[in-house]
């Protein structure tokens, strides 16, 4: 196995850990990933490269697949869109990988389209936008619910509440952009206003400003957040600081115990949808997504010593729903393989339950949401 690592550590140099193969052996099959392991992203991105590399040395440990070793060759793009195109571009053009899992968020993902259309290579993104599977593309599907699904998601719940009025406030990045987008879109489907609309940049420091201007719209009843990073966080603390009591929501976007690391006290009471993984021990014995996410959480915790996310869990998917692709289709032939993994039906994994078909590359409906609250610093499934 190997795992090339670069990223901003390419200018000192990669780092480079190798296993030899014996002589003779067969070729191993490259998993290619670009994620956003440094930079604003990194939360997200790190938990995905250590999945990864935990469960291609697990599979390698019990023989490969079709009798091949798995090899990561892996490029950090530093939460860079510009420099996910490049490293995706390098993937394909020079380490002719079979495959690539990655696209942390959604601008690196759409950086890295067009190249995997053009070449012909299967590509699973970690991102969240709807645009990336619709329309559906040849060669692109995705493990994450899409930002519309999180957004009716979000509505539901506030529909039980009996709010109508809400302010939103999204990112200025291509998730938050497109969240915005899919949030003004399915509103009025739950008889949701949205009486105020700010924005704020991924990398701005205080979104004092913006929230203020929501708190004194008249009528307003509820906050809804759509970004992800380290942004949402400083919007959550911003909130608290104002003390403000409307409710706060948030989008999967934030689906992580570092979020509330973060944003720490002013947390409290937060709402936002995410999958199974946040909320694994609470789930019935009969659900059938338990012993998978209770398996990965398991996984994480003893290796890493930290809670796991999300996030990691969306890399767990990729890499699982490829590898059952590859064993049905009896080859790594790329046509073979991308059409195996458009055929995929009830592949349960961390994130829902995955149903594929030609026009749905990502295969989840709203029944792989859950929503949630913080609630004593942890995470509490709502009813």
């Amino acid at each position: 196995m190997t795992y090339k690592i670069f990223g901003k550590a390419l200018l000192a140099g990669a780092f480079l850990v190798s296993a030899a193969f014996g002589a003779g052996a067969a070729e191993p099959i490259k998993i290619g990933s670009v994620l956003s392991v440094t930079g604003p992203a990194a939360f997200l991105g790190d938990p995905e490269l250590k999945t990864l590399q935990t469960y291609l040395e697990k599979i390698n440990a019990e023989g490969g697949v079709l009798g091949r070793k798995l090899e990561l060759v892996h490029y950090d793009d530093g939460s860079e869109s510009n420099k996910a195109n490049s490293f995706a571009k390098r993937l394909i053009e020079s380490d002719n990988v079979d495959v690539i899992i990655g696209g942390t968020t959604t601008g690196a993902t759409m950086a890295t389209v067009p190249l995997v259309e053009k070449a012909g290579v299967p590509f699973i993104s970690l991102a969240g936008a709807v645009v990336i599977v619709e329309p559906a593309k040849k060669w692109v599907f995705k493990t994450p619910h899409t930002d519309r699904m999180a957004a009716e998601k979000v509505y539901e719940d506030m529909k039980k509440r009996g709010i109508t009025k809400v302010g939103l406030l999204s990112e200025t990045s291509g998730f938050g952009q497109s969240g915005r987008k899919e949030a003004q879109g399915v509103a009025g489907k739950y008889g949701i206003t949205l009486v105020a609309d700010e924005t704020y940049g991924p990398k701005d420091t205080d979104t004092t400003a913006q929230l203020t201007k929501i708190k004194g719209t008249p009528g307003v009843q509820a906050i809804f957040v759509f970004g992800l990073g380290q942004g949402p966080a400083i919007v959550t603390k911003n909130y608290g600081q104002l003390g403000s009591k409307l409710p706060l929501y948030q989008s999967h976007g934030v689906a992580s115990d570092e979020f509330i690391k973060l944003a720490g006290k002013s947390a409290e009471g937060v709402r936002l949808p995410t999958p199974a993984m946040l909320i694994a021990q609470a789930l019935p014995a009969n659900d059938p997504q338990k012993t998978v996410v209770v398996g990965y959480n398991k996984m994480y915790r003893d290796k890493f010593k930290v809670e796991p996310s999300t996030f990691g869990g969306y890399a767990y998917d990729a890499l699982a729903l490829y590898v059952d692709a590859v064993k049905r289709a009896g080859s790594t032939d790329k046509e073979k393989v991308r059409s195996a993994i458009e055929q995929t039906k009830g592949f349960v994994g961390t994130t829902g339950a995955f149903n594929m078909s030609g026009t749905d590359h990502m295969g989840l409906d709203l029944s792989a949401f859950r929503m949630v609250e913080v609630k004593n610093g942890d995470w509490t499934l709502l009813k």
